[in-house]
């Protein structure tokens, strides 16, 4: 009797084991099964957070391309427009291309103050290196502005256009030395490409010069269109490195209002000097042939039209980079061409034709390259996202 009661009491304490192991695993299984969920439902949290930011960034991108795109083109034409009208001031043309910094005050305090958009009060987050950065690079601005200004007064637009686009290749360089970026087949064949179509307009634009123009003058607007470039081809990777440091856009529309503010004072400077503001009430009245009123419209609209084209830029670059932004601006020199030769009847020769489809080419490709790129990083992303899913899943399981 005492062997089969002790016999019973195995027999019932392997039940109460087994039993209780079972419950183990279904509660292992009820476990995996909720965290499995919780897995999902934190996968579909991020996947739902990141399809947001990225349709906000890309209509951040658009927005800052669209201003590009407007601001670049009509700068141009509003410069030569300008010139064309017996508008003789360099410093006039120079001041104008950085004057309008005020405007980009508006986004900044309305999206603090009455859209309520942001927590980040203007102005703040500015360490002393980066203003003075800002400023120095703001100097450097003002002198490309000049630069830039005695190129378009004596070249063409559409040979003025395309000769900027020579800065492209050394935005490359540039790039490559200061933010170490990657050379790969699409930006290397888009630099050949566009750089190429520079040498071949350089090469046939001996009879592109406009009546009563001397040489010596077609000269100096022809190399200081190159220096603008060259100048612009530093600015760009410069600003990308700074932006490194910058955790928010409004920041980079302070940081721009800085540099502008210092490209005007160095531009003011030099119409002080030079007369430039007696210069101005003068040739609205006497020298500008469409009248006051049209010279006064024509600042205007060149003041605000630099504004986008600037603010373009340092948004595109920001959101992509100094490579990206160099190559969007000078697709735009195709359309630059176009205009000069739509609005201002330039020639155009079979030189430019070839320029102008070489530009073309070069941006297409550049274009399927980036995309290529984000399809691969796309790919890549959601092949970790599957495999820190399984392992967290493995992991569950094995606890």
């Amino acid at each position: 009797m005492e062997f089969l009661t002790q016999h019973s009491q195995k027999e019932h304490d392997q039940d109460q084991a087994n039993y209780s192991r079972e419950l183990m695993i279904i509660d292992t299984k009820n476990t995996t099964k909720k965290s499995g969920s919780r897995v999902q439902m934190h996968d579909q949290e991020t996947t739902n957070t990141t399809s947001t930011t990225k349709k906000h960034y890309i209509l951040l991108l658009g927005i800052n391309y669209l201003c590009l795109f407007v601001g670049s083109i009509s700068s141009t034409l509003l410069s030569k427009f300008y010139f064309n009208h017996k508008g003789a001031s360099r410093w006039v043309s120079t001041w104008v291309q950085s004057a309008g910094f005020p405007f980009l005050l508006l986004p900044i305090y309305l999206s603090f103050y009455v859209f309520k958009s942001t927590e980040r009060k203007p102005f703040t987050g500015f360490t002393p290196k980066i203003l003075s950065l800002s400023i120095l690079i703001g100097f450097l601005l003002g002198f490309n502005n000049l630069l830039f200004s005695w190129g378009n007064s004596y070249l063409p637009v559409s040979t003025n256009s395309l000769v900027l686009s020579s800065q492209l290749a050394f935005t490359l360089i540039t790039s490559v030395i200061i933010v170490k970026q990657k050379i790969t087949y699409a930006n290397l064949n888009c630099v050949i490409l566009l750089t190429l179509s520079s040498v071949l307009l350089a090469l046939g634009s001996s009879h592109d010069k406009p009546k009563g123009l001397t040489k010596s003058k077609y000269l100096i607007g022809f190399f200081s269109t190159v220096g603008a470039g060259l100048l612009f081809a530093l600015y760009l990777p410069l600003m990308e490195k700074i932006y490194k440091k910058v955790y928010c856009y409004s920041m980079v529309v302070e940081m721009q209002i800085v540099m502008e503010l210092a490209a005007t004072v160095l531009a003011t400077a030099g119409m002080t000097i030079d007369g430039g503001f007696s210069e101005m009430k003068k040739e609205s009245t006497n020298v500008f042939d469409l009248g006051a009123k049209a010279y006064w419209l024509t600042v205007i609209f060149n003041v605000v039209t630099w504004q986008l084209c600037f603010m373009g830029t340092a948004g595109m670059v920001f959101l992509t980079s100094s490579l990206t932004g160099g190559i969007c601006m000078t697709a735009l020199m195709a359309v630059n061409v176009l205009g000069g030769v739509l609005v201002y009847g330039d020639n155009f020769s079979d030189t430019k034709i070839v320029s102008t489809l070489l530009c073309v080419w070069g941006f297409s490709s550049y274009l399927y390259g980036m995309y290529m790129k984000m399809k691969e990083e796309e790919k890549n992303k959601e092949s970790s996202t599957e495999k820190l899913i399984s392992d967290d899943q493995h992991f569950v399981e094995m606890t």
